[in-house]
């Protein structure tokens, strides 16, 4: 098979290394890619979201299979656009999508069909969203509805950082029209876990627990980034708890999409709280997150592609997915300033000396006449496995020590806590 994954950044080299294991590939392109996927598929120079160009690469390659990563493009219809032109995709349909696309849509479903989440309002009107924050008090949660590169959320802890991110969200417009309306949200409390599902918009096939971190510096201080960090699987997550969550959020989740005429297709996210009263959804997402895509695709054992395609053909029931034991931990390794201003363009070294048993995955990479060069906030997710976590752990610090670029930065307490 011939087959184009579309987005280019740590995660997209994760999926491609998966996939590059498959018998059935003879052929991957990527599109844009960076420079560490250039190793194992052909680089393609179409940008995510232009739905258009990639549909007709598609058509004139002979792509028998595309599969959509990112948030945007699977917002913006590429899989329908796909489907239309003949090609089949693995991602959610536009109207599907938007569980993630639109947080007040997601929100308004989990409370008509009883998915356990936090208590909140959706406002459109600024002077209103400000009112509810000062009559609700701190600690107090505010999302952009829209997308916005997974940096649309403010845990505010005071009322003046709750008035700011409102006003800087629908007065700055600071996330473009993602923030034009917004959701407040109560703060709830808890260990945080992330489980990504496999769906064919029936069945559901739950992956190898995860657990990110999203703050930028130690301690979980500093501003919401893409995420630093992830391990797998979160010892929180016991088998009583996924049971649980089977019950009162994945399947009626799935099931709530469906009655909605909205079956949801792909890689279905759900971002809990282990709060006190039981697991809660945090937010959703309509693909693989990122950086948890990489260590929770380190342990799988089956084939992707056949997992995939069993998404797209409404048969995951008849696959028995089978994952490896022990533990995985990917540290991001990040630019000086990110998720700020940041400098691109520096020279990464040390990439050749890092053991073999340890994978660097590129998230912002370029490669520049045999060099690699930084070309993004998130430069590198380096991920290792292991018997358990603590020694993934170290041995994928042990890794980073290896590399070096101007200004980097990375946390220095993945998995500590």
């Amino acid at each position: 098979m011939k087959v184009l994954v579309v987005g280019g950044g740590g995660r997209e080299h994760a999926m491609i290394r998966a996939l590059a294991n498959s018998p059935k590939i003879e052929k991957l392109w990527c599109a844009p890619g960076n420079g560490g996927i250039a190793a194992l598929a052909e680089c393609v120079d179409i940008a995510a979201t232009d739905v258009d160009a990639l549909v007709s690469f598609a058509r004139e390659h002979s792509a028998d299979y595309v599969v959509v990563a990112p948030d945007d493009p699977l917002a913006l219809g590429l899989v329908d656009a796909l489907e239309d032109a003949g090609i089949p995709a693995f991602g959610p349909h536009k109207n599907a999508a938007i569980i993630e696309a639109s947080k007040s849509f997601s929100k308004d479903l989990m409370k008509k069909y009883h998915i356990p989440t936090a208590k909140y309002e959706v406002f459109t009107d600024m002077d209103a969203a400000l009112s509810y924050v000062l009559a609700e008090g701190a600690p107090i949660v505010v999302k952009a509805d829209g997308l916005a590169l997974g940096k649309g959320v403010v845990v505010a802890q005071t009322l003046s950082e709750a008035e700011e991110a409102v006003r800087s969200m629908m007065g700055e417009k600071k996330f473009g029209e993602a923030g034009a309306r917004v959701v407040i949200e109560e703060c709830m409390t808890g260990p945080e876990v992330s489980v990504l599902c496999f769906t064919d918009g029936v069945h559901l096939s739950p992956m190898v627990s995860s657990q990110d971190h999203k703050r930028a510096y130690n301690g979980d201080e500093g501003p919401n980034t893409g995420g630093m960090g992830a391990f797998a699987p979160s010892p929180n997550y016991t088998p009583e708890i996924a049971q649980r969550c089977m019950d009162t959020i994945f399947r009626p989740t799935v099931e709530a999409m469906a009655k909605e005429g909205r079956p949801f297709r792909g890689c279905l996210y759900f971002g809990l709280m282990l709060t006190p009263d039981g697991p809660k959804v945090v937010e959703y997402n309509s693909r693989f997150g990122d950086p948890e895509t990489q260590p929770v695709l380190s342990l799988l054992k089956t084939d992707l592609l056949e997992i995939m395609l069993a998404c797209t053909n409404g048969t995951l029931d008849q696959l028995d997915i089978q994952w490896s034991g022990g533990a995985a931990c990917c540290i991001v390794m990040a630019s000086g300033g990110y998720p700020l201003s940041y400098k691109k363009g520096y020279e990464i070294t040390g990439l050749d000396t890092v053991p073999e048993d340890v994978v660097v995955y590129h998230a912002g990479t370029k490669l520049d006449g045999g060099r690699y060069l930084t070309s993004g906030g998130r430069v590198l997710g380096v991920t290792a496995t292991a018997e358990d976590l603590e020694h993934a752990i170290a041995k994928a610090y042990g890794a980073v020590e290896h590399i070096s670029f101007q200004d980097a930065h990375y946390r220095t307490d993945i998995g500590r806590k």
